[in-house]
């Protein structure tokens, strides 16, 4: 009977399962490694180019805040120029408010009424006068109330009847007053630039 010893052949095969094994092995570290890298790579892009972005964003930002700054520099002057425009429109028109007062006193003051007094404290008018009768303040008052654009609120302080003596008619009864007025700007403000204007557009005319 012949006998044979498998033994070194299946010694042999082991061994080199055994390295077969350990070739995939490393086969798979490899190609796991080479995952992982471009994996690596991929996100390293990816945040590379978000920075880029955040870095590009960030430059943007910081022009828009000096062009911000420059307009907000920009919009204080204009402001500061319209109160100074302002200051001046209304100085002009303020200048005028004594013609306007005056005249509007001799328009409105009826037959009989005299004044002795006229004191102005800013748009606060103090009249003191006289007058023939009541019925000639009342019309005053309502002359003040209704009539005129430049004058408003009249508010009766006092009255007093009094006699005076007359020449060659013994004494006569008269009232005494005080009342008083607010001044206003007039219907549109007696801004200068709208009478610069009207003289304009008659001339194009």
């Amino acid at each position: 009977m012949i006998t044979i010893n498998l033994l070194p052949h299946r010694e042999a095969a082991r061994k080199k399962r055994r390295e077969l094994f350990f070739v995939h092995l490393g086969l798979a570290v490899v190609a796991g490694l080479a995952v992982s890298l471009a994996i690596y790579g991929f996100y390293e892009a990816r945040i590379a180019s978000q920075q880029q972005r955040n870095g590009f964003l960030q430059s943007e930002i910081q022009k828009l805040d000096v062009q911000i700054k420059e307009i907000a520099s920009l919009q204080q002057e204009l402001n500061g120029l319209k109160a100074r425009q302002e200051s001046v429109e209304s100085l002009q028109a303020d200048r005028n408010l004594p013609v306007h007062l005056l005249n509007e006193m001799v328009r409105q003051l009826p037959e009989g009424v005299y004044l002795r007094t006229l004191k102005q404290e800013n748009l606060d008018i103090s009249l003191t006068g006289v007058a023939q009768s009541q019925e000639r303040v009342s019309e005053l008052l309502r002359n003040l109330n209704n009539n005129s654009p430049w004058l408003t609120k009249p508010q009766l302080i006092e009255i007093t009847s009094t006699s005076v003596a007359v020449a060659q008619r013994g004494q006569r009864r008269v009232f005494n007053f005080s009342m008083r007025v607010s001044l206003t700007k007039g219907p549109d403000g007696d801004k200068p630039a709208a009478a610069a204007t009207a003289p304009a557009a008659a001339g194009k005319v």
